[in-house]
């Protein structure tokens, strides 16, 4: 067992003062730390501006019309003649039906038609000579009119047997398959769409119906109707109401509402969600600000702006809808303000900042001649 004297222990603990007095010596003799200047942040400065209000909420695409295939007579389906879902015209075969019974039919008519029609032609001759009564000869032209009528309806069912499209547009999925027994009662089997123009079905609820003049939809309070795709852009033609329903629903309190676009290039298909942009008039005077720049807490929206001394100050806003990627700012705000745009989680009220408008982008001329520069 070794045993620290007291000698030892006075060395040590001089030791550990010299080494500490050094190192004090030693921090007092560096240099101190720089001082943080103002955070650099992105403002806008605000100015008024004009821009349409509207409401917009979500809808579904429908077909400008939906008509529905059907055979007219019965038998077996023998083939389908068309590619489901492509484009089909108005009279394009798009299903057969087997033919052979409706062949013997229209043979078995036409032999009865000759024959009554034989029948009234000699019997005519004779109802003139009054060699018989005028009641065989009216039957007989009776018979013969019946039996022509068979044989009409017997050269339509034959006709029939190639079910053909109503009208053009996309066609749909088959309903029915090759060897399926296709019967009047059940002869759906197809739709077809027509998809130019297209129609877009929505709803207007209580809320949206107070933001309008009077509570409701009409020519005078909407100027237009825009489509937003789902991918977040304006569809590129011009939309109209073509529906306004005249009562509210009393189960679901909406008003029933229809649009119609034009649809050249089939971009929009039927039963898409999409979302109608309804233009209702213009507000005046008003700002717009990032959505990323507006902070919205249980009080009020805020927006932090730079003061005349360089320093943070929050200003709580009146927002309305969003304009793109804006908040539409009804009050709060006044010309010249500068609103910061970036870094808004490290502010603090009364720091002082350094403000920088927002670069604008390099054109790209300068960008495809900058590598050319460096080379030489």
């Amino acid at each position: 067992m070794k045993f620290i004297t007291p000698l030892r222990s006075a060395t040590r603990l001089t030791a550990l003062v010299a080494a500490f007095g050094l190192a004090a010596c030693s921090d007092k003799g560096a240099p101190a730390a720089p001082a943080m200047g103002p955070m650099p942040v992105t403002v806008i400065e605000m100015q008024p501006q004009n821009v349409p209000t509207s409401l917009e909420v979500m809808a579904q695409t429908e077909g400008a019309r939906e008509t529905e295939v059907r055979a007219r007579v019965g038998g077996i389906l023998m083939k389908r003649l068309y590619q489901e879902g492509d484009t089909v015209k108005a009279g394009q075969p798009l299903f057969q039906i087997d033919r052979a019974p409706f062949e013997i039919a229209l043979a078995e008519a036409r032999a009865r038609a000759e024959q009554t029609a034989r029948e009234k032609q000699r019997l005519k001759g004779l109802a003139e000579a009054k060699a018989i009564s005028q009641k065989d000869y009216d039957d007989a032209v009776s018979n013969d009119a019946m039996a022509q009528a068979a044989l009409r309806q017997a050269e339509l069912n034959l006709s029939w047997t190639t079910v053909t499209a109503p009208v053009g547009g996309t066609s749909g999925r088959a309903i029915r398959s090759e060897g399926n027994l296709i019967s009047t009662s059940d002869s759906l089997l197809t739709s077809i769409f027509q998809s130019n123009p297209m129609w877009v079905s929505f709803s207007l609820g209580e809320s949206e119906l107070a933001r309008l003049p009077g509570g409701r939809v009409s020519e005078q309070n909407v100027s237009g109707v825009e489509l937003i795709l789902a991918n977040g852009q304006v569809y590129n033609q011009p939309g109209k109401l073509n529906f306004i329903a005249s009562n509210i629903d009393t189960v679901l309190g909406t008003q029933a509402l229809r649009a119609e676009f034009a649809n050249p290039e089939q971009q929009l298909l039927p039963g898409q969600f999409v979302r109608v942009r309804l233009l209702t008039g213009q507000r005046e005077g008003v700002f717009l600000v990032p959505q990323t720049a507006v902070l919205q807490t249980e009080q009020a929206n805020l927006v932090m702006t730079v003061d005349g001394e360089g320093k943070v100050a929050p200003r709580p806003v009146k927002t309305a809808e969003w304009y793109g990627k804006d908040w539409v700012v009804l009050g709060g705000l006044q010309a010249g303000d500068k609103v910061i745009v970036d870094n808004l989680i490290k502010l603090r009220p009364g720091m002082p900042v350094a403000p920088q408008t927002p670069q604008a982008p390099a054109p790209a001329a300068q960008k495809a001649d900058a590598p050319a520069a460096d080379k030489q």
